[in-house]
């Protein structure tokens, strides 16, 4: 058992809002409320102390695939993100055969059950072929309800999200399917119009997978489901704030009229996150990193991103001018609910696992800390 810390001086973001001076208690694994007599306290003045980040869409990193790898492959990925202040990941699969997919949700079912990630992400093959991204259309299926559930009972009881085209045959009966079974049916890689939109998300959607990304633009004639999503009130949008998927304006554009609450952050990181440019695949996609951006070989498609959560954070306040503490919604808090982990992560109070991240004034990472251990040691000089 790790000794007792009181991270003390921090201005801290609690669910209330931001404390200036304050202190986070960490006894054991958890958060507490008083700290005992034999606390080492670390001073962290001029620091924030925010959650620990959540992701609920990423493909892996530091030259690792969640789409293919194997569990060392994959624990890689994890700790790379980690090193960047994401303490909870959930990895995502990308478009591949039916078998292959189910044979990679159980190896990935296995280190969500030791607690490694918090569960498993399909991004496609249910998806459109008209919006196919980074996919194989070669590989693409309309969302059989059966074929869908084959997956879910892949992962063993640790399948989060299903990322669907509800407008192909089979694609409302899916999201009722998955609503039925406690996994997210998630809006994406959709050609859908927005009266289509409206019928997926009465049938249960409550995720737009990458918000703008992947589905038709918003017209005034044609308003496509990005305008279903941010109205209604039952969807979560993520949004991929790396300066390359989004304009600045589309970002603020979510925000405003979703608002903070309804915004959660990801990555949709590939191998490259944390490591470099060069050319990796993506499933079975060649894709060539290059400035920190990922494009697919042939087509020139973007394929996912080079982004970590570290990065997403500073420039949403330093760039977009969001406050902290919306930051720390769409990142944390937000993010965490959608997983049912909300009494676990995803803000710093007493009881919940202490996962934190320490930032300095210019909002670099200076520490990460995971179930109360160290990942990052307080770089606070």
């Amino acid at each position: 058992m790790a000794p007792s810390k009181v991270l003390a001086g921090a201005r801290v973001v609690l669910p209330t809002g931001t404390v200036d001076d304050g202190r986070v208690i960490v006894d054991g694994t958890r958060i507490a409320d008083t700290a005992p007599p034999q606390a080492e306290v670390i001073d962290v003045s001029g620091h924030w102390v925010v959650p620990g980040f959540v992701d609920i869409h990423n493909h892996g990193g530091g030259g690792a695939s969640f789409t293919g790898g194997t569990a060392e492959d994959i624990l890689k990925g994890v700790h790379t993100h980690r090193l960047h202040g994401t303490t909870t990941v959930v990895a995502s699969a990308v478009t591949g055969e039916l078998d292959f997919l189910a044979r990679q949700a159980g190896l990935l079912a296995e280190l969500a059950q030791q607690g490694d990630i918090a569960g498993i992400h399909f991004e496609g093959p249910f998806i459109s072929p008209c919006r196919k991204g980074a996919h194989d259309e070669q590989l693409l299926r309309d969302p059989d309800p059966a074929e869908v559930r084959k997956l879910v009972d892949a992962a063993h009881g640790h399948a989060k999200m299903v990322t669907l085209a509800t407008e192909l045959p089979g694609g409302l009966d899916s999201v009722r399917l998955l609503a039925e079974h406690g996994v997210i049916a998630a809006v994406g890689h959709t050609d859908a119009t927005y009266e289509q939109t409206v019928q997926a998300i009465d049938a249960g959607a409550t995720v737009a997978t990458h918000l703008f990304n992947a589905m038709p633009p918003l017209g005034h004639r044609s308003p496509g489901p990005i305008t279903a999503l941010l109205e209604d009130e039952r969807i979560t949008v993520e949004l991929i704030n790396d300066g390359t998927h989004l304009h600045p304006a589309a970002l603020q554009l979510a925000f405003h009229h979703a608002g903070a609450a309804r915004v959660a952050f990801i990555t949709d990181a590939m191998d490259a996150a944390g490591f470099g440019d060069g050319r990796y695949l993506l499933g079975p996609m060649e894709v060539e990193v290059a400035d920190g951006v990922a494009r697919l070989v042939e087509g020139g498609s973007i394929a996912g991103s080079t982004l970590t959560l570290d990065r997403a954070f500073k420039r949403a306040v330093t760039v977009d001018g969001l406050p902290v503490e919306d930051v720390v919604a769409a990142i944390s808090a937000n993010p965490a609910r959608l997983l049912g982990m909300a009494d676990r992560v995803g803000s710093l109070e007493p009881g919940k696992d202490a996962d934190l991240v320490v930032l300095d004034d210019a909002f670099d990472v200076r520490g990460v800390m995971r179930h109360g251990a160290w990942v990052v040691e307080p770089q606070l000089g």
